[in-house]
This record gives structure tokens, sequence and C-alpha cells, in this order.
């Protein structure tokens, strides 16, 4: 089911949101190690934007059984690494949004191997987790064994500082009400700001820049 307004959007806003997807899509780093600590925003589409985590009505979020299961999925993440921390996060009726924090594990504990030869897993091998484990889930109940839930990569921002993780995370926990704006609904009429704000950023930060 396609939630959002039901009107075609203009031609002009169509070509504003296809250039904003592309300049998002390929924001990651060459060369940048993303097994660092720092805080990341990062966005994660279901395949060929279905709407099949939830639905969304007069700004209320509704999430289908494939949307408990993608957050029950998005929860354990920071059960099955220790040096990762969940910030805010929602699921909505085609993506996921959230903030991770990736820290310094914490040596000897129990999920955390005490060798010199620990090694904290990179961003994508942690969302590739997420993937993983959500998808094995939602395919058992749909019986398709092997099927892609989730499109290929995800859309990826390094935090620089206190003032963007909190908008952010004022982006993220209001999600749902913004939903006629979000990039990620086809039906979408205008452009969010978020976005326009978003893509100021230099593209890549310094050292000096992250969020420790």
């Amino acid at each position: 089911m396609v939630v959002g307004a039901a009107r075609e959007p203009p031609l002009q806003a169509k070509l504003l949101m296809a250039l904003t997807f592309a300049k998002r899509k390929t924001l990651r780093l060459e060369d940048f190690d993303y097994s660092q600590p720092g805080a990341y925003f990062v966005t994660i589409g279901v395949r060929n934007r279905q709407c099949l985590l939830g639905s969304i009505a007069d700004g209320e979020l509704r999430l289908s059984r494939y949307g408990l299961m993608a957050a029950q999925s998005w929860s354990w993440l920071a059960s099955a690494y220790d040096y990762v921390h969940l910030d805010e996060w929602i699921i909505m009726p085609n993506h996921v949004h959230g903030i991770i924090f990736i820290n310094q594990p914490c040596r000897g504990g129990s999920r955390a191997a005490p060798t010199s030869e620990f090694k904290i897993k990179p961003l994508g091998q942690i969302i590739g987790a997420f993937k993983t484990i959500s998808t094995k889930q939602i395919n058992i109940h749909q019986q398709t064994p092997g099927i892609p839930f989730w499109q290929r990569g995800f859309y990826e921002h390094v935090i620089r500082h206190e003032e963007a993780l909190n908008r952010i995370r004022d982006y993220v926990a209001t999600n749902p009400t913004r939903w006629e704006l979000d990039r990620e609904n086809s039906q979408a009429s205008e452009s969010d700001d978020f976005d326009v704000w978003l893509g100021k950023f230099q593209p890549r930060p310094t050292k000096h820049d992250l969020m420790l």
C-alpha cells in the first residue's frame, strides 16, 4: 500500500528529489575508516521502495509484521556488538533511519574477544548484519528463501558535531509527520529542508570534525 499524498508530484519536484537522492547516494567517502569511533546517520531502503514495513495515516506510524521484525533486528545490533550504541532510530514504511555510535569495545566483556587481534567491524558490515538477520526472518515468514528484501547499499552521513546530532535526532523522531516530504515517498510533492541542510556539509570530515 502506498501511503502519502494522492496527487502526482510536479515535474520540478520530481527532478529535485531525484537529484537529492543521487547526491546523497554517492556520499560514501573513499579511504575513510568507517570502523573508527564516531557517530553515523544511516538510511536503509526496502527493495524497489515498497511500503512493506508499515503505513502512515494522519502522521501516525503503524508498523506491519515485517516492520516489527526489522525493529527487532535493529535492536539486536546493540546486543551483538558491544561497541555499537543505537541512538535515535525509526522504522518507516519503506526505509529505516538510525543514528549509530561506534565506540571503543570493552575488552574482556561477554561479547568482545579478549585478544589483541580483536577488530571493530566497519559500519558497512554492521548494516550488512542487520540486513541479513532481518531478511532471514522476513523470508521465513513469507516462505521466500533467498529473496532480497533491502536495496543494495545504504546511505550514510558522518555526524560532525553536537548541533548536527541534535538536528538529525529531531528529523528521525519527527519523520512520520514529514512523510509527505520524504524523498523515499514516491508520492511526495515537495522536498524536505532537512535534505538541503544535510547537503551543505563538506564531503570529507577531518579527524577533528568527528563526534567521539
